[in-house]
């Protein structure tokens, strides 16, 4: 069946019309013949972070020498991106195909995620995979990603986002993230705020999971930042260098999570230390340059990715008279997200991203800021078409429109640095 019939198809297959639930779908997996019991899981949940540390991970057991598969949401470009095996994207003939079989077996109107996570690990038992390193979609215990039971589960950073299905208090939110926790499966979580921590380790106690909370320094220290070339110098208290093609504010953190995940696992430091040299972070404070612009592009989605973002933005020569090019989705709070953007820079163009849920010129106007000369261009080619008269620009607010704008830089002979 042709792929775009079949992607196009299931992303109707949003709202509540849709969803058989955990017990459904586990129903479901059993129909498929249990796929995920036919590989180990490593399970990987959290507010912000989860891709970067989902990505590193399958890095570092591929290096290893593990035959990995890897699924992980958004996708930026093509949706065949969400599955990969050793780095490498499902192709759209075999998507197609692994959909079409779930659907032979549905029973219950899945939605659009459990029909990919469904896909996904049938594609993974078929191809005869060791690991599997699986993002949670929102949340965690209500997740479709959640009737497997994993060999290790991580939790990263849990912040305020998708208040509308997991509650509005971090503590909420916290529990939902928490409830990946399975009985004896170890933890690893780099979360940093206390209220989080207690309700971890409270999850973790009751269900007798060993529990190992990762901070700066366990065993990585940011040392310097090679903007250049794309990476982060990261040194040991033995003064041992590890460099992580890896820009950003907590992309230190992430990496010593992932380092603390693969003893846990076993991994050799040799593979886990190549893994971090290698990794490609796709819309993670990625560059792209043609000899006259430099773009940085970042799918920062929520106020406390935003806000790391700028943290780490405003370190760099990179946000000295650079321009913002930004577009949300409507059901984040980009009234939030702009009021910290904004003031570090002179020139905001903001867009609509290429989805239905893109947030347009009524949803935000009431929400721009005052304090910047702000330019409104509902077409988001000719928005970026604006931002790059100016030589450097910064692109966020949206991994729909970051995925938009690196395809189209890619068309125009713009270079990943």
């Amino acid at each position: 069946m042709n792929f775009d019939i079949v992607f196009n198809y299931i992303l109707k297959r949003t709202g509540v019309d849709y969803g058989s639930g955990p017990a459904g779908f586990a129903r479901l997996l059993k129909r498929l013949g249990n796929p995920q019991e036919k590989f180990k899981i490593v399970h990987v949940a959290g507010t912000n972070g989860k891709g970067s540390v989902a990505t590193m991970m399958a890095c570092a057991l591929e290096c290893a020498g593990y035959k990995t598969g890897l699924f992980v949401s958004p996708h930026l470009i093509n949706p065949v991106e969400r599955i990969q095996i050793n780095g490498m994207p499902i192709s759209k003939k075999s998507f197609s195909q692994v959909v079409v079989e779930v659907f032979q077996k549905e029973e219950d109107a899945l939605n659009f995620f459990e029909i990919l996570t469904a896909a996904a690990l049938v594609y993974f038992a078929r191809k005869k995979v060791d690991y599997v390193v699986l993002e949670t979609g929102l949340g965690g215990r209500k997740d479709p990603t959640n009737v497997c039971t994993a060999a290790l589960s991580i939790i990263t950073a849990v912040g305020i986002d998708h208040t509308q299905y997991l509650g509005s208090s971090l503590a909420q939110i916290a529990r939902e993230k928490a409830g990946i926790i399975k009985a004896g499966v170890p933890v690893i979580s780099g979360a940093m705020n206390p209220t989080v921590r207690e309700i971890i380790a409270k999850m973790a106690k009751s269900k007798n999971a060993p529990l190992t909370f990762v901070g700066q320094g366990e065993p990585f220290w940011e040392s310097s930042v090679d903007i250049s070339s794309g990476r982060t110098l990261m040194r040991t208290d033995d003064g041992s260098v590890w460099p992580l093609h890896a820009l950003g504010a907590r992309q230190t953190l992430n990496a010593c999570v992932v380092y603390q995940a693969a003893k846990t696992l076993g991994l050799p430091d040799c593979a886990v230390k190549k893994a971090f040299e290698i990794v490609e972070l796709a819309g993670r404070f990625e560059m792209f340059c043609n000899g006259k612009n430099t773009v940085v592009l970042d799918g920062a989605h929520n106020p406390q990715a935003v806000e790391l973002l700028m943290e780490f933005w405003r370190k760099t020569a990179l946000s000295e008279n650079a321009v913002l090019l930004c577009g949300f989705m409507k059901d984040k709070d980009y009234k939030k997200m702009l009021a910290l953007l904004c003031p570090y820079f002179k020139t905001v163009i903001v867009t609509v991203p290429p989805s239905v849920r893109g947030a347009g010129e009524d949803e935000i106007r009431a929400a721009l800021a005052k304090n910047a000369q702000i330019v409104f261009e509902p077409d988001w080619k000719k928005a970026l078409a604006l931002a790059l008269t100016h030589k450097k620009t910064l692109c966020t607010g949206s991994f729909y429109l970051v995925g938009a704008v690196r395809a189209r830089l890619e068309s125009k002979a713009f270079k990943r640095v």
